[in-house]
């Protein structure tokens, strides 16, 4: 099956377009840009530079991906982003590749949400099953693991690391790391506890619970008794310090059920 393209889209010499891709009208593919099989440009898209995007994604008009960085050391060197499958990126998100000298590349994993106005700065690496809600942005060098939640209005500073499925409150300010499954929020942010809603899928007995977080967490928001965020340090210290281990994370999430 053919690419279906609309005639008012404009579409580089040099992009290569993968099987069953729709552009919407108005999108502007420009330059080395790769379109997986099954991607679609619903309308007003601007792709540029050299991006690969996975096949079956789906991007919102006047999204913004692969044009230069906003950094001042980038001076046209040839840096990627690299978008993987099935992502949805909606109106307003802007996403940059990497630079000369940070990683060269800005990497975003499958199956991601990037809600209205995200932004994915240069040399990012984000994971698979990745929730930025609308307007959050992620600093250039940050780091996110595997099904992280930030929440709306949130800002990452450059070079932080958010743990595999941690979880992060509306408009806060990262400025340091977040431990794996931590929950942490505020401004600047300070880690509030666990997220029990992520814990319940790490093979535990407890995996598949379906219900509401005011099940797993109380409509309080009560965690697991971690009431400070100070400077970052090694997981492991961090977990013997608040005592938290696999029984007492089980022995909890239970006594909310």
């Amino acid at each position: 099956m053919s690419a279906n393209i609309h005639p008012t889209a404009i579409i580089s010499d040099t992009a290569k377009i993968g099987e069953g891709v729709e552009i919407g009208p108005f999108c502007i593919v420009d330059g080395d840009v790769e379109l997986g099989d099954g991607v679609r440009l619903i309308s007003h898209v601007s792709i540029s530079g050299y991006t690969k995007i996975g096949a079956g994604t789906v991007i919102y008009p006047h999204a913004s991906l692969g044009h230069p960085p906003q950094d001042f050391k980038f001076k046209g060197e040839e840096t990627w982003l690299k978008i993987g499958a099935r992502n949805t990126i909606r109106e307003y998100v802007t996403m940059h590749p990497g630079t000369g000298v940070g990683r060269k590349e800005t990497v975003i994993g499958d199956d991601g949400f990037f809600m209205v106005g995200t932004h994915v700065a240069h040399d990012c690496v984000v994971g698979n099953k990745v929730v930025l809600s609308n307007h959050a942005v992620l600093g250039g060098y940050s780091v996110v693991e595997d099904q992280v939640i930030l929440g709306g209005y949130t800002g990452v500073v450059q070079f932080c690391r958010i743990g595999r499925q941690a979880f992060v409150n509306a408009m806060s300010l990262l400025t340091k790391d977040v431990i794996p499954y931590g929950a942490a929020g505020g401004n600047h942010a300070h880690l509030e506890g666990l997220n029990l809603v992520g814990l319940f899928e790490v093979g535990t007995s407890l995996q598949g619970f379906g219900g509401r977080w005011a099940d797993a967490g109380g409509d309080a928001g009560a965690f697991i008794g971690m009431d400070s965020f100070g400077a970052s340090a090694p997981i492991n210290d961090l977990y013997n310090h608040f005592g938290i281990t696999a029984e007492r994370v089980i022995e909890e999430v239970k006594a909310r059920l």
